[in-house]
C-alpha cells in the first residue's frame, strides 16, 4: 500500500496549525506597523504643505502667513471622499484613517493625537 497513515496526518496537521498559530501575532504586528508609518508619512507632508503654504504666501512680495485651518472639515468628523482632511495644506487632502475630535486636532489611523496651531505654523502630537 502507498500513501500515509493517519497519525503522519495528523502529525502534518498539527505542525501546520501550530505555523498558523505563531504567524498570526505577526500579521497583527504588521498591520499596526503600517498603520503608524501611514500616520507618520501624513504628518509629514502636512507638516511640507503647511511650510509651502508659507512661503507662497510670501513669495511677489506678499505678508507671510500660515494656513488659518488645515481644512474646513466639521468638528467630530471623519475623513472620507466628501470629506477630505488637510486641504489647505495638501493638493488633494487625506480621504480616510482619520478623524477631527476638536478644532485643530485630529486623530490618526495610529492613534496618534495631533494638534494645529496657526500663529506658529506647527502640527504636533
Amino acid at each position: 500500500m502507498k500513501g500515509f497513515t493517519i497519525i503522519e496526518l495528523i502529525i502534518i496537521i498539527v505542525i501546520l496549525g501550530v505555523l498558523a498559530v505563531s504567524a498570526v501575532p505577526i500579521y497583527y504586528d504588521l498591520t499596526d506597523d503600517a498603520k503608524d508609518s501611514s500616520e507618520r508619512g501624513v504628518v509629514g507632508n502636512v507638516r511640507a504643505g503647511i511650510m509651502l503654504y508659507y512661503v507662497n504666501s510670501a513669495k511677489d512680495g506678499g505678508t507671510p502667513a500660515y494656513p488659518p485651518t488645515l481644512d474646513a472639515a466639521a468638528n467630530g468628523s471623519s475623513a472620507s471622499d466628501a470629506n477630505p482632511f488637510f486641504t489647505n495644506a495638501l493638493q488633494s487632502g487625506v480621504t480616510e484613517g482619520w478623524s477631527k475630535n476638536d478644532a485643530g486636532k485630529y486623530l490618526g489611523p495610529a492613534a496618534g493625537l495631533y494638534t494645529y496651531t496657526a500663529a506658529s505654523g506647527t502640527f504636533v502630537k
